[in-house]
C-alpha cells in the first residue's frame, strides 16, 4: 500500500510520463545550463573558501557548497534519463540505429561527466560537464 509521501515523491519533477506529449526542450536546455553554471560556481566557491583561515563559518559554507554542487549533479543526471532517456530519445526518430546508438552515447556521456563534477572542485569537472551538455543539447535544436 502507498503512502501520500510516496506519490508526492513520484510526482515531484514536474514533466509527467502519462505520455501527455507536451515537452519544451528549449526550456529543458536551458536547466541544464544553469545547472552547470551553478556546478561551476560551487566549484569556484569550494576552492575559495578552503584556502582561507579555517572557521566555522567557512565550513558551514564550504558544506553548502557541496551540498549545492551535488544536488545540481544529481538534476542533471535525473532530468537527462528521467525526460530525455525516457521520453525524447526513440529509435523511430533517428534515420538508422548507429545515430540512435550516438545519441545514447552522447546522453550518457553527460550523466558520466555529472557524475564526475560530483568528485572534484577542478574546473576541468565543469568545462567537460559544459562540454558534454553542447553535444546533448545539439540533439534538440535541430532544425
Amino acid at each position: 500500500k502507498e503512502s501520500t509521501l510516496h506519490l508526492v515523491l513520484r510526482l515531484r519533477g514536474g514533466h509527467c510520463q502519462v505520455p501527455c506529449g507536451i515537452f519544451d526542450d528549449p526550456a529543458m536546455i536551458a536547466e541544464l545550463k544553469e545547472a552547470c553554471a551553478t556546478i561551476r560556481k560551487a566549484m569556484a566557491q569550494i576552492t575559495e573558501l578552503s584556502a582561507a583561515p579555517p572557521s566555522a563559518a567557512n565550513f558551514n559554507q564550504m558544506t553548502r557548497w557541496v551540498m549545492t554542487k551535488e544536488e545540481h549533479c544529481g538534476r542533471i543526471i535525473a532530468k537527462v534519463s528521467e525526460y530525455c532517456l525516457c521520453q525524447r530519445v526513440k529509435v523511430e526518430l533517428y534515420k538508422d540505429a548507429e545515430e540512435y546508438k550516438e545519441a545514447l552515447r552522447l546522453h550518457h556521456e553527460l550523466m558520466q561527466a555529472a557524475m564526475k563534477a560530483k568528485q572534484t572542485v577542478d574546473p576541468a569537472g565543469a568545462d567537460a560537464l559544459e562540454h558534454a551538455l553542447s553535444h546533448v543539447a545539439a540533439q534538440y535544436t535541430k532544425a
